[in-house]
């Protein structure tokens, strides 16, 4: 590479850290809220948050780097032009392909970033986040410790313990289920413990009462108790202990062959998880190719004082269809395993646009070159 490469290249990246932190910051904290809420209603810790934030960091960086791409190559171009600095590269006789060759070298470092994301690290964060979420949703423990104020651990159940000893027994407790529609049960204890077992986390009450009413004629039954163990594994979801995987979670190469064994493991068909693989290939070719595509955009049109507001706001309007473009591809990708090729049209068209609008500058004098004309 030549100085100038370097120099346009370097200031890309420079632009392109920047805008990358910003979005990411601004799109981790809208769903950062969220999160925050869910986990610290359900009785976890702000280090239970934070390790979930930061395993939900890949997927949020891979959306916004063909973003930041996008908006660095526009905004890096237009203040190199704006400052004369593009306008003297060019008028040493660099022509439109030259002044190009950076900005593919910026493209290429974007597209191996958003394959390495998408191929290893996204599938990688996703299994052990949903790993996670699904040890925290087994953890009714830390759900019920919480003195004296009134929990719903699951839809349909309350939960009131008076008192939490240093050993762990729940002294004066209210549990009421109104999960089945035909009867609503009310246990009180004077106290109770979690037990883990094998097959799931049991509660264990001691010297209590159960009164049962039932819906249909109002008839009330109240039952007296000694020890009692209530199961909570309809609070955690229940089930056999397995759950269905998302496709993001599988390797790509499991995803490309769509085999029986991943439907089993996602429940989704072979077209779903072939679009899967394949949008993994084509994000990482999108994100090379927007670069180029703002370039392009940039180099058409006069020059003009008020800057090249015109040529930015083409460039936006076209990516955001190459983008709505690829959700009709998709659309028809996940409805047609025949049909897995069309994921790659949106990305190869933007490639083929930008590529013609640099090749349409080497025909003529463009808006940059005019630049220097003037």
């Amino acid at each position: 590479m030549g100085i100038f490469d370097r120099y346009l290249a370097g200031q890309l990246l420079v632009y392109f850290g920047f805008f990358s932190l910003v979005l990411v910051a601004v799109y981790w904290v809208n769903r950062a809220l969220g999160l925050f809420d869910r986990l610290i209603a359900g009785g976890s810790n702000v280090l239970t948050f934070i390790e979930f934030t930061a395993l939900a960091l890949p997927n949020v960086i891979a959306v916004v780097l063909p973003v930041s791409a996008l908006v660095a190559t526009l905004y890096g171009i237009n203040r190199l032009a704006a400052d004369s600095e593009m306008v003297v590269a060019q008028t040493t006789g660099l022509s439109p392909w030259r002044l190009a060759r950076p900005v593919l070298v910026f493209g290429l470092a974007v597209g191996l970033m958003v394959a390495v994301l998408g191929h290893i690290l996204v599938p990688a964060s996703r299994t052990a986040l949903a790993e996670r979420g699904a040890e925290l949703s087994q953890d009714i423990t830390s759900r019920f410790l919480k003195e004296g104020e009134f929990l719903h651990p699951g839809t349909g159940v309350t939960v009131y313990v008076r008192e939490i000893t240093p050993k762990g027994e729940l002294l004066g407790l209210f549990l009421q289920d109104r999960r089945s529609p035909a009867v609503r049960t009310s246990y009180t204890a004077e106290r109770a413990l979690l037990v883990r077992a094998d097959d799931g986390t049991r509660l264990v009450m001691f010297d209590g009462m159960a009164q049962s009413v039932q819906t249909a004629d109002r008839t009330l039954v109240t039952t007296t108790f000694d020890d009692f163990a209530y199961d909570l594994a309809g609070l955690a979801g229940g089930g056999d202990g397995t759950r269905r995987r998302d496709p993001r979670e599988l390797s790509t190469l499991a995803l490309l062959r769509a085999d029986a064994a991943a439907q089993r493991a996602t429940g989704d068909d072979v077209a779903k998880l072939r679009y899967e693989g394949n949008a993994r290939f084509s994000e990482a070719l999108f994100a090379f190719a927007l670069p180029l595509l703002a370039l392009g955009f940039l180099m058409l049109g006069n020059y003009s004082r008020l800057g090249l507001w015109r040529q930015i706001l083409g460039a936006v309007v076209a990516a955001v269809v190459l983008k709505m473009l690829g959700n009709v591809a998709e659309t028809s990708a996940r409805g047609d395993a025949t049909l897995w090729w069309l994921t790659y049209v949106p990305p190869l068209l933007t490639l083929a646009l930008g590529a013609g609008l640099v090749w349409h500058d080497t025909r003529g004098i463009g808006g940059l070159r005019r630049g220097a004309a003037a």
